[in-house]
Parts: C-alpha cells; structure tokens; sequence
C-alpha cells in the first residue's frame, strides 16, 4: 500500500484573547493608525445591532439577524476587499456590507422589508442578502467565472455560515470555481451553530477548511476573533485570487454570542456559562486591548467613539423612518417586463384595496 497524497489546514491567530502578540504581525497590523479604522467599524456595527434588535422589538423591522461576536470576520474581509471586487453575502453580513459602503438605512429598509434597501447607492454591483442557505455561493462562483471569461481583475468574495458547508450548493460551486481556477473566495462564518444545530451535529469533519481539499482548492482556519488574522487571510487569498491562483475557502472560528436571529430564543438550547465563557473571545473587546497596550487608545477616545457611533446610527434609523412605505404596487413592478395577465388581475385587486389606490410607489 502507498500513500498517494497528504493534506494539512492550517491554523493563523496573531492576537490573543488578552489582545498579545503571538506571532509576528503582519507588516499592516503593525500600524496603530490601520488598526483603529478597523476597531471604528466593528464598534458601529454592534452600535447598529444592537439598535436593530430593539427595532425589531417594537415593530419597526422584521426579523432581524444580529452578527454580535462576529464583527471580525465582516470588517476584516472587507477591508481586504478592492472597490471592483463583489461581495456575495449571507444574511449576517451587514458588518462587511457597512465596509464597502453600504448605508445603515438601506440595511434597516432591507430589514423592513423595503427591497429598495437593496438597491445600494454605492457598492452597484454587490449582491443584496441572501437568506437561502448556501445558494448564495452558487452566484458567487458565476460570477468569478464571469469576471475571468472578460478579464477583469475582479474578485468575487461569499460570505456563508458553518451550517452552509453541509449543503450541496456549497460543493458544487466550490467545485465549479475550481475547475475553472475561477477568483472566488469563499468565506465560513463558524460560529459553532446552524440555527440551534451545534456544529458537532452538522458535520463530522474535524475542520470545515479541509472541505476544500476535495474540492482541490486552498484550504485554511483563521481566528475569527483575530481581525488581523482575518483581514491577513483575506488579503493574501483575494489577492492570490485576482493573480489568478484559483479560489481559497477561509474558515473563520467564532462564536454567535446572540440568537440566530430575533426569532430564536438561545437559551433554550445553549449553556448559559459556555456564552458567557464566549464572551472573553470576542473581537473588539481583543483588538481594544492591544490598541491600548500600543499606546494607540484610551477611554477619552472610547467614549467619543462610543457617541460617534450612537449619533450616526440614529441618524440612519431616522432617516429609515421618514421614508414612506412602498405600496401594493411595488411587488409587481420588477418581476417581469410585462406582467402576465393573472398577475395583472392581482395587481389591480390589491391597487383597488390601497387605502391611496396605491400612489406611486
């Protein structure tokens, strides 16, 4: 007998929990001044969150998915990102969306269950949320491939959950963007649950990373709660990408300190000690005390940070509020170029039912 082929993951965190260096930095994350940008936009986004969650509470959003212990893996691949790149994200990814420019009120319009809050201002080309599991790395992969049938030096980076890997979408596009050598990189959120799944239960396969091996692509593990080991892991797998070296998958190891979504109640399926062990993980609480142990941070900065954040994210829950809803119309204006004659009888019916006779939205 004779071995034929052997693999291995590995494994990248540079910053500890207590916010050390344990392995030599990376030449970015040797500066403070790249540094703070990065800890600005992980606290806004739990600024947002946590101003969703208490939307949602009182009825001014829909369910609402909160990416609370997550924030590293959003900003961290995004940062990475070039302008022409595309970002293909999942349902908890506003962190990154936030990143590459898209507006707290067009996230909170989304939420609202207002499609024109996918219709971004900035990032044209970014794909809006995708709720369906796994189906999202599907475009993702058209999509590289499409960008190197033009040439274009572009980079299609997915976004999916630990839960997503088990799903068939997620293997046949890994394997389309392999063959083709398509710039895809795929990027696991593994945050240890698939809804109320724990990840042992999901999948036996001791890392998600080595998925791709199968797949006959680059396969690796970072510290999600390390942005400099995510953002690192990016940048060098992006770039590889847009070199033309292939697609990457980047497992990200988290930990969802929330509930799935504002649907789900954590409690009944999760140890309370074990979150709350969680908690000294998390990526902003680490990345705070190494700015501090720099030099680079202090709580006066903290507290203007702190009411920076509030500020603009009221602003944009503000601005989310005077917008007047869409009428009935609105749900039959893009769905053909023109509309059947049952949907026609349905769009009169629900025109005719407007309290406006449905406006002009």
């Amino acid at each position: 007998m004779a071995t034929v082929a052997r693999f291995q993951v590995d494994y990248t965190r540079f910053l500890d929990p207590q916010g050390e260096v344990v392995t030599p930095l990376p030449e970015f994350a040797r500066d403070p001044e790249v540094l703070v940008p990065l800890y600005r936009a992980m606290q806004l986004t739990r600024t947002f969150d946590t101003k969703a969650i208490a939307l949602q509470r009182t009825g001014k959003i829909g369910t609402f998915a909160s990416a609370l212990g997550q924030e590293a893996i959003g900003v961290g691949v995004a940062s990475a990102m070039r302008n022409e790149d595309l970002l293909v994200p999942s349902y908890r990814d506003h962190a990154a969306q936030f990143v590459r420019g898209v507006a707290m009120t067009e996230s909170l319009l989304y939420w609202g269950g207002d499609e024109r809050g996918s219709d971004f201002a900035w990032p044209r080309e970014d794909l809006p949320v995708c709720v369906p599991i796994a189906t999202q790395v599907c475009h993702a992969a058209g999509a590289a491939y499409a960008f190197k049938l033009r040439g274009e030096a572009r980079v299609a980076v997915c976004f999916l959950g630990d839960g997503g890997t088990s799903k068939g979408d997620f293997y046949e596009a890994m394997n389309f963007g392999a063959v083709w050598q398509a710039p895809l990189v795929i990027v696991v959120n593994n945050n240890q649950w698939a809804i109320s799944v724990p990840r042992p239960m999901q999948s036996a396969s001791g890392t998600l990373a080595q998925k791709a091996i199968a797949a006959g692509i680059e396969g690796l593990q970072v510290d999600g709660n390390d942005i400099v080991a995510v953002h690192d892991a990016a940048r060098r797998a992006i770039e590889k990408a847009r070199g033309g070296g292939g697609p990457t998958l980047i497992e990200a190891i988290s930990y969802r300190l929330g509930d799935h979504t504002t649907a789900d109640d954590a409690t009944r399926y999760r140890d309370p000690a074990v979150v709350q062990e969680q908690w000294s993980f998390e990526p902003i609480r680490r990345l705070r005390a190494h700015l501090v142990r720099l030099g680079a941070w202090e709580q006066e900065k903290e507290e203007r940070l702190a009411k920076e954040c509030a500020e603009a994210v009221e602003q944009a829950v503000q601005a989310y509020l005077a917008i007047p809803p869409p009428t009935p119309k609105a749900m039959f204006d893009h769905l053909y170029r023109t509309l059947p004659a049952a949907l026609q009888e349905q769009r009169d019916t629900a025109l005719a039912f407007a309290p406006d006779g449905g406006g002009h939205g």
